[in-house]
């Protein structure tokens, strides 16, 4: 059976993808995530998955290596991680109202062959009006600070939301499974087989 590895530390995404109850590895890509001038959002997050996943293919010469990055837009703006509640705050006031865009970069490389399939997941939240009291008290309940979009999604985060849009709602979590499953049928490795 062939090695699946995970090119990333995220918790969030090995949380993912242990749900469908199959072995794999992790292994931390290092790589520059700095965009480049004037690439849009799906760019961005479909080239650093690429770069994730060849960033550990040295060390795994015969694996299927799974690299995934995510952004969230609003207005057309990245946000980032907000790293403090001062920039939580900021970006959920930002977010009241509105619709947030998760673009999530999905890239499944067979080491052996070279073969690589690559693809963008959007994933649309809409959110509440957020009142400051509400976003304090969602703030100091969950410290979603290496959240992008200061939110989690898995927790109290849904109470945020007015609805949510897309095909995959592991997508909004930073690994869209659906396409994962596809892609690593394409390659010939069964997930249901090997779980």
């Amino acid at each position: 059976m062939r090695t699946l590895v995970l090119g990333s530390t995220s918790p969030f995404r090995r949380e993912l993808l242990n749900r469908l109850g199959i072995a794999f590895e992790t292994a931390s890509p290092e790589i520059d995530e700095t965009p480049v001038p004037e690439e849009t959002p799906e760019a961005l997050v479909t080239r650093l998955a690429r770069l994730k996943a060849e960033a550990v293919r040295e060390s795994w010469p015969d694996a299927l290596i799974i690299g995934s990055d995510q952004v969230a837009t609003i207005d057309g703006d990245i946000l980032g991680k907000p790293g403090s509640h001062e920039r939580a705050v900021e970006q959920l006031s930002k977010a009241a109202g509105k619709r947030v865009t998760f673009s999530t970069g999905l890239c499944l490389l067979n080491s052996r062959t070279g073969n690589t399939q690559i693809c963008c997941e959007p994933f649309h939240v809409y959110f509440r009006q957020l009142e400051q009291q509400a976003i304090e008290h969602y703030l100091q309940r969950e410290q979603p600070y290496n959240c992008a979009g200061s939110f989690k999604s898995e927790g109290l985060g849904i109470t945020l939301f007015e609805k949510m849009e897309g095909n995959d709602p592991n997508s909004l979590i930073g690994l869209p499974l659906i396409r994962l499953v596809d892609m690593l049928a394409n390659e010939g490795w069964d997930v249901l087989e090997n779980a």
